[in-house]
């Protein structure tokens, strides 16, 4: 994996974190992680697009985005597994790793 897929990848893991954040910041502290969180997984994501194609970085991002919030509240915050739930999880993730396998990176490589 390159360095500008692993951004989108890094990108998407601050993503699950502010998320997380969204839902369950209670204190000025805890809201201040959430705003850094979103600058740098935009900041990450933007920057990949000027490599790769933007609606494959996208999908990349907003899917292992939610991959990651539902096992991270399943993990973290004792959510109910329902079978169901994650066989489409399963799904998303095999049609974010086809975009990934079918996407060609233009010529320059983004300086991150």
């Amino acid at each position: 994996m390159n360095k500008t897929w692993m951004s989108v990848v890094i990108a998407a893991l601050f993503e699950v974190g502010w998320v997380i954040g969204l839902k369950h910041a209670s204190g000025l502290l805890e809201w201040g992680f959430t705003l850094v969180a979103i600058i740098i997984s935009f900041s990450l994501m933007i920057a990949a697009s000027r490599t790769l194609p933007v609606g494959t970085v996208y999908a990349v991002f907003v899917g292992l985005g939610t991959a990651g919030t539902v096992l991270a509240e399943i993990v973290l915050f004792n959510a109910t597994v329902q079978t169901g739930k994650m066989v489409l999880i399963g799904v998303l993730l095999l049609g974010v790793i086809g975009l990934k396998m079918l996407s060609k990176e233009k010529n320059k490589e983004v300086q991150l």
